[in-house]
């Protein structure tokens, strides 16, 4: 019997560390396997945004209120999930206070990119590409997604014109998608090579060290994920099934941590499932670039971490800063390279602390990674399914 692709990765975490632990010599060489298998995916990532995009805009015509309606419920969701992050990151430092009598050491370096600040009159200036060709080469999304949207919009006025336009884009999508698939199919060989090369790398002091933040961020996004199930339930969808659809992408992005990765193949997973393409081209990207629900709980974790242990004392005022500031610094930061412990760095300034506290969570930035990011993807996945539901699609999905 032919093993699942998901049982198949899981299969891969074991190896990886099973190869850590007897080859760590060779484990650390696998690195450059991995990295092949995420710039493939990578690869098609605009690509299929755009061809998604387009289509979906054109099939939808003149029905600008669904589009418009889509979008303001993707973005209640975001920030009520993004909100409720922060504040259970925030209530598991008030529960287990683990900074308190935290060592001072250092436990990693400092990003290059700290204290990167989110420029919104730039921001919203960038979502205009000067030039689409060089804003699909630099990966970008949301420029992408609106000059999709657009011909998509202008596609839909004409008059039999666009046949051939449209029908090339289809059989691009479907391309694309077969590719994904293959693509996928060697998961299970990459996700060994991430697993093994990353417990051989990061040195298990440290992670002994910051055991205890560590598990407190697990188990607070596991709170996360309960109220994320039970928003399912609330909309008469139910989350385990949801759950075993989306096992790929929440293994993909867990072992890669990378949401940008798990893109293709969770766009094509929510089509294939029954989906509307109008739905999964539009919420998903926005959803990459502002719903980073995983990563909100660990910077109001983390920056109360550091801040206990430089001996601050958190009262109402420190953490209503940390909640605000992080809700607008975190926006925007899905295209940043280490989004989460930059958007912490702002958080840390707006405190008062030196951007080099960040060092003293770095160190086990890469676990903590796996589970924000896993988080993220299902977010983004509920929020497709509340898009779903109120936003005008013909059935739903259980």
């Amino acid at each position: 019997m032919r093993l699942s692709l998901p049982v198949q990765m899981l299969l891969g975490i074991a190896v990886g560390a099973a190869i850590a632990q007897f080859l760590p010599d060779f484990a650390k060489q696998l690195l450059p396997v991995s990295q092949t298998f995420v710039k493939a995916l990578r690869m098609l990532v605009i690509p299929l945004v755009f061809t998604s995009i387009t289509l979906g805009v054109y099939q939808m015509g003149r029905e600008i209120r669904l589009l418009g309606r889509i979008i303001v419920i993707s973005f209640v969701w975001f920030y009520f999930a993004t909100g409720m992050a922060f504040l259970i990151g925030l209530g598991m430092n008030m529960l287990f206070h683990p900074g308190l009598g935290a060592t001072m050491a250092a436990t990693g370096k400092v990003p290059a990119n700290a204290g990167l600040k989110v420029d919104w009159v730039q921001f919203i200036t960038d979502l205009v590409p000067g030039n689409v060709i060089s804003a699909m080469a630099n990966q970008q999304v949301l420029p992408v997604l609106l000059f999709g949207i657009l011909l998509g919009a202008a596609l839909s006025t004409l008059k039999g014109e666009e046949a051939p336009v449209t029908g090339i884009l289809a059989a691009t999508q479907r391309a694309i998608s077969v590719m994904v698939r293959w693509i996928v199919s060697l998961a299970p060989i990459a996700v060994a090579a991430v697993m093994a090369w990353l417990f051989a790398t990061q040195g298990g002091q440290t992670l002994y060290a910051l055991l205890s933040l560590i598990g407190i961020m697990y188990l607070g996004l596991g709170v996360l994920v309960i109220v994320m199930m039970l928003a399912l339930l609330a909309i008469g969808t139910n989350p385990l099934t949801v759950i075993h659809h989306i096992a790929e992408p929440l293994l993909l992005a867990f072992t890669t941590r990378s949401s940008e990765v798990t893109l293709p193949i969770h766009m094509d997973i929510l089509e294939r499932i029954g989906i509307p393409n109008r739905i999964v081209s539009t919420v998903i990207p926005l959803g990459y670039a502002f719903n980073q629900d995983g990563s909100s709980l660990y910077v109001g974790l983390a920056v109360a971490f550091v801040a206990e242990a430089h001996h601050v004392v958190l009262g109402l005022p420190e953490y209503a800063t940390i909640l605000v500031t992080g809700l607008i610094a975190t926006k925007g930061m899905g295209n940043v390279s280490g989004g989460g412990l930059v958007a912490a760095t702002t958080v840390l300034v707006a405190l008062g602390l030196p951007i080099e506290s960040v060092a003293l969570v770095a160190g086990v930035d890469a676990f903590m990674d796996m589970g924000r990011t896993t988080v993220n993807v299902l977010g983004n996945t509920v929020a497709v399914m509340l898009v779903r539901r109120f936003g005008g699609s013909e059935h739903q999905f259980v």
